[in-house]
């Protein structure tokens, strides 16, 4: 061997060697999501498990905040590594609309963590037999003075859930025009609010039969109303959800069907993390991708097909190598 082709081999071998140490190197990354306790937080424990199983001195720390809108404003100032966001948030952020001054475009996909939280609108049944309520549709013509109950300031399913309203002819002034009211409360609250009879109507987007939707129906007697389809188009165009069946049965006075739309969670980071990092760690996502379906029972239908099936932010470039190794792209 000649001492030139000795020089390249040699450095073949090192450059291979640098490459493979880097592909098992462990991350070490923060990771915001929401409340502590809730799905978020147990989404962060699972994909701490997964980077854990891929190389044991991994470390995925999560951070709680306020939720999808500041995990963001986070990432847009490259505080954190990973962020857990709605894709109804993305598209706010993309747009550069309420609660953003202005567009936020550093955000990168990592994988879809889900895509199964359709809206619920449950309204109490003796009102809805009063007023000949089925629908959304039905709110601004029926006179009703509706206390109707939206999450809080900031929390997404407002927003969407005030869309919606909207699309279907009841906006804000005319729910205060028949003499009703906005009354703004988390889920949880909002089925205390409605058993205590301080509201009417309760609107949120999290799972089927979440335990505030168990509560709401086993203590009260409500109808689950339905969506027009063109208030749903309205909404899907703004916020990027998506079409969703609720079955019929699935609640106690809801014998048919309900179209509406659903939000969805993804994995996201910024554009300044780290390529190799963002490929270990999307690679033991990917492998182990059991640890953060097992979760919770509502994340059991994740799977990597729907972990790379996302079209709202470019994949990061780490996560895109990796999704490709593992035939998830084209």
């Amino acid at each position: 061997m000649t001492i030139r082709k000795g020089m390249i081999a040699t450095a073949l071998a090192v450059a291979l060697t640098a490459g493979a140490a880097s592909a098992d190197a462990p991350v070490n990354m923060t990771l915001s999501g929401g409340n502590p306790g809730g799905l978020w937080s147990l989404l962060g424990a699972g994909i701490d498990r997964a980077a854990k199983e891929a190389n044991p001195a991994s470390v995925v720390t999560y951070q709680a905040t306020g939720g999808g809108f500041a995990n963001i404003a986070l990432l847009d100032r490259a505080r954190t590594d990973l962020g857990i966001v709605h894709d109804a948030e993305v598209q706010i952020a993309l747009a550069g609309d309420e609660p953003f001054n202005a567009p936020v475009t550093n955000m990168m996909a990592i994988g879809y963590m889900y895509n199964w939280a359709p809206m619920h609108f449950f309204l109490r049944r003796d009102i809805a037999e009063e007023y000949g309520i089925t629908s959304l549709a039905d709110i601004a013509s029926s006179g009703a003075a509706l206390r109707i109950g939206v999450n809080r300031p900031g929390n997404i399913t407002a927003n969407v859930a005030l869309g919606m309203l909207e699309a279907a002819g009841a906006t804000v002034e005319v729910i205060e025009g028949n003499g009703g009211t906005i009354v703004r409360a988390g889920a949880n609250d909002q089925a205390d609010l409605l058993r205590d009879g301080r509201i009417d109507m309760v609107t949120n987007g999290v799972f089927v039969l979440h335990a505030s939707f168990r509560a709401i129906d086993e203590n009260n007697e409500v109808v689950l109303l339905t969506i027009p389809d063109d208030a749903a188009q309205v909404a899907n165009t703004a916020f990027g959800t998506t079409p969703f069946v609720i079955p019929g049965g699935t609640y106690r006075f809801q014998p048919d069907d309900i179209d509406t739309l659903a939000l969805g969670a993804m994995l996201v980071t910024h554009d300044g993390a780290d390529e190799e990092a963002i490929y270990t760690l999307t690679a033991a996502l990917i492998e182990h991708i059991d640890e953060v379906r097992t979760v919770h029972s509502a994340m059991n239908a994740l799977d990597r097909e729907l972990f790379a099936n996302q079209a709202i932010l470019p994949f990061h470039p780490g996560a895109e190598r990796a999704l490709r190794e593992a035939g998830l792209l084209q």
